[in-house]
């Protein structure tokens, strides 16, 4: 992939959703990473617990003349998603002057109820204003599988409405909907910064060092007691011995006893 050519294909002036169904960023692995804290909250009657989770978020950018790219991506450990899972998009149109939010498929974020996709929108947000505050923000469709109940959309469009995002529904039963925004200035670039925490490399190595201490501080007193369950149980066993002989004895006297008086 060379700039030129990504130039050349800007300059056809196609649609930003066919740009990036067409364009060479369009399959762009991360090349920045960043360790997010899921903090423990909790248990919720409908996505179940929420344990306290580590999360990896992978940052891709490119800029041109007539196209900027932002893709983020999150993985956890031991999580595997489906394609477009876990994936933002945010598309700059520089000629049209207009700002698309991705993929086509719609935000799907896992685990659910955690803050993620709020967080990710945050991070969207801030990067387009910095790159086109001024710019319109394209409609983008919410696919109806988003909001399989009552609950799960209103989530979903308190999360949206949140970020600046106006949601609009295209038939009665709220089967269809929409979201745009006025411009990208109107958006909002805020998160719930309880739920999810960005961690630096020197705050996570602090971590680590902490939880290995922690870790060698537990090791010890579990040395200790079970030093202290080896001293007593040799105790229990030579009172065991002692008082199984006692006894032995006591039975001895009082046979030694019945049969001197039986004599």
């Amino acid at each position: 992939m060379t700039d030129t050519s990504a130039q050349q294909q800007d300059a056809n002036g196609t649609a930003l959703d066919s740009a990036e169904q067409a364009h060479p960023w369009a399959k762009l692995p991360p090349e920045r990473f960043r360790l997010l804290r899921l903090a423990a909250l909790p248990t919720d009657r409908h996505t179940g617990a929420r344990p306290l989770r580590f999360a990896q978020l992978g940052v891709v950018e490119r800029r041109s003349k007539h196209f900027s790219l932002l893709r983020l991506t999150l993985q956890l450990p031991g999580q595997r998603v489906h394609e477009g899972q876990n994936t933002l998009e945010v598309w700059a149109n520089h000629l049209q002057r207009v700002i698309s939010f991705g993929p086509d498929s719609g935000l799907q974020v896992q685990p659910e109820n955690r803050g993620l996709g709020r967080f990710l929108l945050a991070q969207a947000i801030s990067w387009a204003q910095q790159h086109g505050a001024t710019y319109q923000v394209q409609s983008s469709s919410l696919a109806s599988k988003d909001a399989v109940s009552d609950e799960a959309r209103a989530r979903r469009d308190q999360c949206l409405h949140a970020q600046g995002f106006v949601v609009e529904y295209l038939d009665p039963l709220k089967l269809k909907a929409q979201c745009t925004a006025p411009a990208v200035s109107a958006l909002q670039s805020e998160w719930h910064t309880e739920k999810v925490q960005l961690i630096e490399l020197l705050d996570a190595a602090s971590m680590l060092q902490q939880a290995d201490q922690g870790l060698r501080e537990q090791d010890v007193k579990i040395r200790k007691q079970a030093e202290q369950i080896a001293t007593l149980t040799r105790d229990d066993n030579g009172l065991r011995f002692t008082i199984t002989c006692l006894v032995t004895f006591c039975v001895f006297q009082a046979g030694l006893l019945i049969w001197m008086a039986t004599r």
